[in-house]
């Protein structure tokens, strides 16, 4: 997210962890300017220059953001709990009194 914040004209096209220490975790960001002719020529890579693609590191659309959301392929990850971003906002948001605790 900072990174897509502070190059606001380019697109995230993937983040992935590759470190952290005691207090931060470090990402690699792989940035694309969508205005750029070989990209927008280019039929494997025009489709982030789209208006839909904006941002996809604030929605949790790159690698990162998925894992960290819980989502990942195969036939496990179909169970996620909550799996949308609305329920995992709800569940760490709602606090459960629970009768006897």
């Amino acid at each position: 997210e900072r990174a897509g914040r502070h190059c606001g004209a380019l697109r995230v096209l993937n983040s992935y962890w590759v470190g952290e220490d005691s207090t931060y975790k470090f990402f690699e960001v792989i940035l694309i300017d969508p205005f750029h002719k070989a990209i927008r020529r280019n039929p494997d890579t025009q489709w982030i220059t789209k208006p839909v693609h904006k941002h996809r590191e604030m929605r949790g659309l790159t690698s990162a953001g998925r894992k960290s959301r819980g989502l990942g392929k195969g036939h496990k990850f179909h169970h996620t709990i909550g799996g949308s971003r609305r329920a995992a906002w709800r569940r760490r948001n709602t606090l459960q009194l629970h009768r006897y605790r």
